[in-house]
């Protein structure tokens, strides 16, 4: 299992939008895709559980990535962050 952190810098947090993008992305690997805050997880792939987190700007999650290509798909999730929240 890969693990990263990362502090949301959008505006509005997960919304709608980017929160779409991130289960498209998600959906496009193999490995499972989580998102932790404050204890509560949803998977990468679920767009209302995603939305249920309640993710806002200067939130800090753990992104985890486990499956046979973790290694490349936390990299790739990490970028994606970068560029989308």
């Amino acid at each position: 299992m890969k693990l990263f952190q990362y502090t949301i810098t959008d505006e509005v947090g997960i919304h709608a939008r980017p929160a779409g993008l991130l289960v498209k992305e998600a959906k496009s690997y193999d490995s499972v895709i989580k998102v932790t805050k404050d204890g509560k997880s949803a998977e990468a792939r679920k767009l209302m559980a995603l939305m249920g987190l309640g993710v806002k700007k200067g939130d800090t999650v753990t992104v985890s990535v486990e499956g046979g290509d973790e290694e490349a798909v936390a990299a790739k999730m990490e970028e994606f962050f970068k560029n989308n929240l």
